[in-house]
């Protein structure tokens, strides 16, 4: 019996859900489709510069899981680009994850939806010393705090680099 699906965490939607190549027009090209976990995968491993094993965690997947989401964000991705297909973002079992905020001053904790901008004031004492909860701000565990250092051993996301 297979291994039950797991919802993959997304920390946010993407600005811009759609990338074509300039002069085609709309209506001549094929798509590729880039699912939301691949999306997220692109940005913990290629932007982010994470590695393997913490990007895996933040997404809630396996180590191989995550190699097998960014390897095939990758192909996809190199498809669009040498075959001038336009790429859409949508799609996939995924969970967003919601943003946690402490006031400094009442120490009211609560949480709001990505996309929503940062709070002005705490909801209970109107304070403006308010941060991201500590468990929220990602791994930093480096001098970059992208989780450099912590995965001594680790493959880097990219076949070794």
């Amino acid at each position: 019996m297979p291994r039950p699906f797991r919802r993959r965490r997304v920390s946010r939607r993407p600005g811009r859900d759609y990338f074509k190549p300039r002069g085609i027009p709309l209506n001549e090209l094929e798509e590729v489709i880039l699912q939301l976990d691949e999306f997220e995968a692109i940005r913990l491993a290629d932007l982010e510069g994470m590695y393997q094993e913490g990007a895996a965690k933040k997404m809630n997947v396996s180590r191989q899981t995550f190699g097998n989401i960014i390897d095939s964000a990758h192909k996809k991705i190199a498809d669009a680009i040498i075959n001038s297909k336009a790429i859409k973002i949508e799609g996939g079992e995924v969970k967003m994850v919601e943003r946690q905020f402490v006031c400094y001053d009442c120490k009211h904790e609560w949480s709001l939806p990505h996309g929503t901008g940062r709070p002005d004031a705490c909801p209970k004492c109107k304070s403006k010393n308010l941060h991201r909860a500590p468990q929220d701000r990602g791994l930093a565990s480096g001098p970059h705090g992208r989780g450099w250092g912590g995965g001594k051993g680790q493959g880097r996301c990219r076949r070794g680099l």
